[in-house]
């Protein structure tokens, strides 16, 4: 047992390192804040829990990570460390809790408070008012000298004058960037932290000059004279001096107190001009801070208070109607920007009409905005103490933007109209559908055209080089080469990933062509009946759909929406076309495979392999892929960040879970 949890502990150490590593020197974290701390905790628990665990890398022993070779160190004069985190109110109570206990008494408590803003921490030490390093925070014990960096941001004095600026002293702050000046440089970035980060390490200070860059100033490592009694005093002496500081700084008597501030607080963190991860609680008393000290990566007078990581407010600016492949139109709320779980959010989808209604979301409300695992970010609820008074509600349109009327679908099942309504499936006739089917058509899942993404597609498209799949393969590569963003060699990168795309197995032939209710799993089914591409197209040519009603997974339903397809004669010409241009695989199946009789489901992101190629290698060696966890599932494949339902629910009912590593054994 013992052996196990050694092995655990050491691989969520290897884990931490090479995540501190992403995210301190290569700027460019691989996974959210929310899934970072949690990594943390778990390591900190272990520790707890087993006394025998212990790694020179734990984040109980280390801050950041070592300074890069790129640039000069320094050690710091006061290590500068990084705060421990708390996510609710107990928390908070523990924490004013071992303060009490550590000073072994019970004393009346200030706390100040600032936003934690997320940027980069550096250290500005001068010395009789001139600016002579600029540090960044490094391991906390040495940082780099970024010093000529850091000048370029105009927030930054480079000499000061005030008489009572200390003869000796480090300020320390955080350089960030405000969230209208990331919209401009968005596409060179992952959000702005990493914008900032990455700003702060360029050899040359000439294009770190480029970005714009803040700086916000909230302490101090070491001051030659220290006069002052609390650290807001401090805090306001700063902007004397010429600093930048929070306008949001306060001091707040109780527990409860910041409980009741960081609650308000996260409601209107999307109207700051930049981005925050939570509030800061420092005792506000300076002599009780020397007295509390620190730990060894922390101090014991100061707490973050993280906001949640899944969940932020913002502000609708606009609600946009998209049209789907097969005429769906689905609501997406265009918010000001905010950053959930270390990624930045612009969008929302507000699911449908319905939604709306029951809701009542309107454009200029302020609403909850939840962002969890890979799901697509959606409004949770309005928060109607901030609605204007002017607030009209949102009618949703009646016409599609091509100009045809919308429908709701009555279904027989339930008796009831469709949530959703539908610009009726016209195919290529409604330029909005039109383009959503070329996106289909191109997918990894269908035709699969590495170099043609659903941005280069509507690109192509208002420059009328496509307008219907098979455009794409009649393409004029000179002109695409002469595009901005494009040349000789992204064109010809792009012309052989078409020409390769060429050869498609029937089943992917039949699921590319984006026909409503036919899936992956139906177009295998169907390609199974017709074995070849010439039966499938006689089958619909002939108008004979109704043979497949007899097949075990096709229902009324589908064959509706073939019977549908092929009646537009469009549809019709767009096939015979691709089936003139493509080499189309017959039908065939390994029915003696290694996975014979085994079916297999799959969550999380896989390492090194798509989702679609894995599927593919278990079709191929006789298995089969179910969409559900029912008691006909073999085998649950877990890759990184698993839906934790469908990994509840096959432990349940007693389905074997596998790491992707075990899988890929079976395979050999």
């Amino acid at each position: 047992m013992n052996k196990n949890i050694k092995q655990d502990y050491q691989k969520k150490i290897d884990e931490l390192k090479k995540h501190n590593k992403f995210y301190y020197e290569n700027s460019s974290p691989e996974i959210s804040d929310k899934e970072y701390d949690k990594l943390k905790r778990q390591i900190l628990n272990l520790e707890k829990e087993h006394a025998y665990l212990k790694s020179n890398f734990s984040p109980s022993k280390i801050v950041g990570f070592k300074p890069s070779k790129n640039f000069a160190k320094y050690k710091h004069k006061e290590k500068m460390l990084s705060l421990s985190n708390a996510f609710d109110e107990e928390d908070l109570f523990n924490f004013e809790k071992k303060i009490f206990n550590f000073l072994n008494e019970k004393v009346d408590l200030n706390y100040s408070v600032e936003p934690k803003i997320d940027g980069i921490s550096a250290s500005l030490t001068y010395k009789n008012g001139v600016l002579i390093y600029g540090v960044s925070r490094g391991d906390g014990t040495e940082g780099e000298i970024i010093t000529e960096n850091l000048k370029t941001i105009k927030d930054i004095p480079h000499k000061i004058t005030n008489i009572n600026f200390p003869k000796d002293i480090e300020i320390r702050g955080e350089v960030y960037i405000n969230k209208d000046d990331f919209q401009k440089i968005k596409a060179s970035f992952a959000n702005p932290r990493n914008a900032a980060s990455g700003s702060l390490r360029q050899k040359n200070p000439k294009e770190t000059s480029k970005i714009p860059l803040k700086f916000i100033a909230y302490t101090f490592g070491f001051m030659s004279e220290n006069k002052f009694k609390n650290q807001s005093d401090f805090l306001k002496e700063l902007k004397s001096w010429g600093f930048l500081t929070s306008e949001y700084n306060e001091v707040i008597k109780s527990v409860n107190g910041l409980v009741n501030f960081h609650q308000q607080f996260e409601k209107k963190r999307f109207d700051l001009k930049y981005d925050i991860d939570g509030l800061v609680y420092k005792v506000n008393n300076i002599q009780l801070q020397r007295r509390l000290g620190f730990t060894s990566n922390s101090p014991r007078w100061a707490i973050a208070h993280k906001f949640s990581a899944d969940h932020a407010y913002s502000e609708i600016l606009n609600i946009d109607i998209q049209v789907g492949r097969t005429g769906a139109l689905t609501p997406v709320a265009k918010v000001k920007s905010v950053n959930i779980g270390g990624v930045v959010v612009s969008n929302a989808t507000l699911h449908n009409e319905d939604e709306i209604l029951r809701k009542d979301i309107r454009i200029g409300d302020t609403v909850k905005i939840e962002r969890a695992g890979d799901v697509i970010p959606h409004v949770l609820e309005v928060d109607l103490k901030k609605r204007r008074k002017k607030s009209k509600k949102f009618i949703f349109p009646k016409k599609c933007p091509c100009g045809f009327d919308t429908i709701k679908e009555f279904n027989k099942l339930t008796k009831k109209y469709d949530a959703v309504r539908r610009c009726p499936d016209r195919g290529f006739d409604c330029e909005k559908i039109a383009v959503e089917k070329i996106k289909h058509f191109i997918s990894k899942d269908a035709i699969n055209i590495d170099g043609l993404g659903k941005k280069v597609v509507e690109k192509f498209w208002d420059l009328q080089f496509i307008k219907f799949p098979q455009d794409i393969y009649h393409l004029n590569y000179q002109k695409i080469s002469s595009l901005d963003g494009w040349g000789s060699q992204s064109a010809s990168n792009l012309k052989y990933s078409i020409e390769s795309s060429k050869e498609v197995t029937l089943e992917k032939f039949i699921f590319s062509l984006g026909i409503r209710h036919i899936g992956m799993e139906n177009a295998k089914i169907i390609a199974d009946f017709t074995k070849t591409m010439k039966n499938f197209f006689n089958l619909a040519k002939k108008n004979n759909i109704n043979e497949l009603i007899n097949i075990d997974g096709i229902g009324e339903t589908q064959i509706k929406s073939l019977e549908k397809f092929f009646q537009n004669k469009i549809n019709i010409k767009v096939v015979e076309k691709l089936s003139e241009i493509l080499k189309i695989k017959d039908w065939e199946i390994n029915k003696e495979g290694k996975l014979k009789n085994k079916s297999f489901m799959f969550t999380g992101k896989l390492q090194n392999i798509s989702r679609a190629e894995a599927k593919s290698l278990i079709e191929e060696n006789s298995g089969s892929i179910v969409s559900s966890v029912t008691k006909k599932l073999d085998y649950l494949v877990i890759g990184e960040k698993p839906t934790a339902k469908k990994v509840e629910s096959a432990k349940k009912i007693g389905v074997k879970i596998l790491k992707q590593q075990e899988w890929s054994k079976l395979l050999d």
